[in-house]
Parts: structure tokens; sequence; C-alpha cells
């Protein structure tokens, strides 16, 4: 029943994707994702490419399955990025912050499934004639940066204007939001804050206990002013940004103060002063397990929907 077109192209065993975040998304978390049947994903922030060198050998070393790299276009080192996964036979790239047109031939040539992150229809009807296998179309309730639209409204639309598969992000955490997914016309799901809260990520447990503990309105919007919106949960850092933001403090002076707070948060486990990136269903969240059995209870949890749901139609 999940045998989609993503499974193919990707050459995984369900259509589920790990999304790539910053600091968190190292080989450790990536390998644990694909040898549980999904897609891992390294994530290359706007670190330099020896770091990443690194980490896509050290997943070889620990699976044989497919993994992929997400490039954020807007790093100083996206090039050097580039030119490394197509040296080292990459097999999935996913990219964010830009358009990779430019890159896609050399991605082909090299063998390279490109999967770009698109926030609209139009950016997602360009990339597919510009060559992507696939669309992560991603809507505004996913932790980090962010885009404007829903992702109950955005995926429709995009699916309804491609050819391409399209992998639904944003506010999925569960059996049910993934078959919601399917619904709306996606052929698979990302998940980024669900997959923070799993024994193999390297977040510190302060991170993960922060969004465990978090209610349904506690994943709030920094950056709004800059025109670079960013879904953390609150705390005195976010709560000082935004105070800044209504005073309209320079946008030098709020990327200066923004500047390192993600990794304060991720490795040094600072849940006052660090940028806590999660989505909004970090109130759905209770729990750490590994991502052999968040991928399982996914599954699990979509087919009993998928029952109850066939119940009704059957009138009982």
């Amino acid at each position: 029943m999940y045998n989609t077109r993503v499974c193919n192209i990707l050459n995984i065993e369900y259509p589920i994707l790990q999304g790539g975040m910053a600091w968190v998304a190292t080989h450790e978390l990536a390998q644990a994702v694909s040898n549980a049947g999904g897609l891992g994903v390294i994530a290359a922030g706007a670190a330099p490419a020896e770091i990443i060198r690194d980490e896509i050998r050290n997943i070889k070393k620990y699976t044989d399955k497919p993994f992929g790299v997400n490039i954020m276009l807007m790093s100083p080192f996206a090039e050097d990025i580039i030119e490394l996964v197509c040296e080292e036979k990459v097999p999935v790239v996913t990219t964010g912050a830009g358009n990779p047109g430019k890159y896609m031939e050399k991605f082909k040539n090299s063998g390279i499934k490109v999967v770009p992150i698109v926030p609209s229809v139009a950016l997602a009807k360009r990339l597919e004639r510009q060559g992507a296998d696939a669309l992560i179309v991603e809507g505004t309730e996913a932790g980090g940066h962010i885009g404007e639209l829903t992702t109950m409204s955005l995926v429709p639309q995009v699916a309804d204007s491609v050819d391409i598969p399209v992998i639904a992000a944003g506010g999925i955490a569960d059996g049910r939001g993934f078959l919601a997914a399917l619904s709306l016309g996606a052929e698979g799901i990302q998940m980024g804050t669900r997959f923070v809260c799993s024994t193999e990520c390297i977040a510190h447990d302060n991170y993960k206990e922060k969004i465990i503990k978090s209610k349904d309105r506690d994943a709030i919007v920094t950056g709004r002013s800059t025109g670079y919106p960013v879904r953390v949960i609150k705390n005195k850092f976010a709560k000082e940004y935004i105070s800044l933001e209504k005073e309209e403090v320079p946008f030098e002076k709020l990327e200066e103060l923004g500047a390192g707070r993600l990794r304060l948060a991720v490795k040094e486990g600072d849940m006052d002063n660090g940028s806590l990136m999660a989505g909004q269903i970090s109130g759905m969240i209770k729990d750490v397990k590994s991502c052999k059995e968040i991928i399982d209870n996914i599954l699990k949890e979509a087919d009993e929907e998928f029952d109850r749901l066939n119940s009704y139609k059957r009138g009982e």
C-alpha cells in the first residue's frame, strides 16, 4: 500500500524521509533512518566540505542503504559541497534556501537523485522543468526556516500542478499525518522534529526533553521582520529576539544576535539562550524512541487509521 513512486525513485522501503536539520542530522541519525527503511539525510548546513566528507564516509561504514545529503544553497560552502557529493556519488541530494537548477546537470551526470524543498507552486513547476526527481513540499508548520503556506493547502496545489512525486513536510509526526499526506496527493513524507526525539539523534538530551514537554502553542516564529522567518520553541532567547524585532532593531544586529544559537541548543543543551528549532508538532511528541520504532509505529498507526476510515464506509 505504501510502495509509492518515491520508494522506487529513491530505492527505499518506505516513503519516509528524515529532514536535513543543521547540527542535528549527522551520520548517526541518518544511518539509523536508512537502516529502518526510510531515507536518512546528512545536513551540510553551513559546514565546510571536509566535515561533510567525514560524515558521508562514516555513514557508508554503517549502512549499505541509500542516504541523502541536504545542501543549503545559501551556505558559503555550497559549491564545495556540490563538488563533494558528486565525487562521493551520494545517492540523493535534497536542497533548500535556493534554486538548484544550475547544478542539475552536474548532479544528473553523477547519478544523483535531486529532491528540492519548495514553498510554492511556481517554484515546484520550475524545478520539475529543470529535472527534479521529486519535490519536498514544506508547509509553515515545520521547524526552522519556513514559508507562509500550510501543508494542508500547499501539498494538494503542488500535487495537482506537477507530474513528479510530491513529499509532504511540516506538521507530520504520526501515522495519521502520514495517511493525511497521502490523501492530499503526496507520495511520501519528510519529518524533522519527530526524529530529533530518537535515541540515535545526537542532539542534547535537554533539547529532546524541551520538545517532549512542549504544548500546542509553544512553537513560535521569530524573524518575520527580516524576511527569514524561523519556527522555534519559545524561550528566553526567542522572546528577546521578538522584542528587538518590535523595536525595529537593524537586521545586522539581529543577525549577530542569532549567530551560533542553534549550536548552543543542540550541542551544549542551553535551553535559555539557544535557538530551539522545532515544528508545531512538538506538542504531539511524548517520548524518545529508536528510528526503527518511530517508522514502524507510523506505518502501524496508518494501517489502523485506514481501517477506521473504511469502517465508516461500511457503516460499522
